[in-house]
């Protein structure tokens, strides 16, 4: 494999399963070093396990706690000597109140975690990045472009939007990139105890399926490396083809699609 991050460093957040590890071992597999940060000490350990421990670093980090993120970046410097990547994936949908029922706390709660924790990542990494004529990477979601439901989320994630564009332009005098990509539905963990949904999403993808983290991996080395050196404030949809629309083939009386189906669809 190419080795487009040889003698780079890259910290991930949320990169204990699903996206973020896969992100991980995507820069690792191109010669980057990485720091792999989430909750979930034990699932770090294994991604550290099967990248090595001399190329890859797990601490434990709340990204909505800016003490934690700021010891996460020393930790990365200090360890490493430097950091040229920020993959901004820490996240999720964690509102499941009906949006006219939706209170200021858990508007609070999605924003902090999803919106606010990833600002606070840049502000953190930003003075290395500067040095390093870096770039951070935002994984944002189909659901920042269209409405696809989850409304506290989505606001959270077209806010990330709007974030990136902001440094996009402030910051590209000094070197440092800052791009999204938008993922549809992936195939993680998440998933696990929903596979039937799933199957039904994957019907209605002009492409046929649901992605896999892997897909949202490769798209994200190709914006953090420097085969896209002349590209910033950039929103990557990675997502099937679902934005065009869904699948015609199965407009059909009996498809996913169909009116007797909408209901589970919703």
């Amino acid at each position: 494999m190419v080795q487009r991050f040889e003698g780079k460093v890259a910290l991930v957040t949320a990169a204990a399963q699903g996206i973020g590890a896969a992100v991980a071992r995507r820069i690792a597999a191109e010669g980057g070093a990485v720091v792999v940060t989430d909750l979930q000490q034990d699932k770090l350990d294994e991604v550290v396990a099967g990248i090595g421990a001399g190329q890859a670093l797990a601490v434990k980090v709340d990204v909505t706690r800016r003490d934690e993120i700021d010891a996460a970046v020393a930790a990365a410097v200090e360890r490493f000597g430097r950091l040229d990547v920020l993959v901004n994936n820490a996240g999720g949908c964690i509102v499941s109140s009906l949006p006219e029922e939706t209170s200021a706390e858990d508007w609070h709660r999605q924003l902090d975690l999803t919106l606010v924790g990833a600002a606070q990542c840049v502000q953190a990494a930003l003075p290395h990045l500067l040095e390093s004529r870096g770039n951070v990477v935002t994984i944002s979601s189909v659901n920042g472009l269209a409405a696809f439901g989850n409304l506290e989320y989505s606001a959270a994630k077209a806010g990330q939007i709007a974030m990136t564009n902001n440094f996009a332009a402030r910051y590209g005098s000094s070197g440092v990139r800052f791009n999204l990509v938008a993922p549809g539905t992936i195939r993680t963990p998440n998933w696990d105890n929903q596979l039937e949904t799933l199957e039904r999403f994957a019907a209605a993808y002009p492409l046929g399926r649901v992605g896999e983290p892997e897909d949202i991996a490769a798209a994200v080395a190709f914006l953090a490396s420097d085969d896209a050196a002349w590209i910033t404030g950039v929103l990557l949809p990675v997502e099937g083809g679902i934005l065009l629309g869904p699948n015609m083939v199965d407009l059909t009386p009996s498809g996913p699609w169909s009116k007797d189906h909408a209901a589970e669809t919703d």
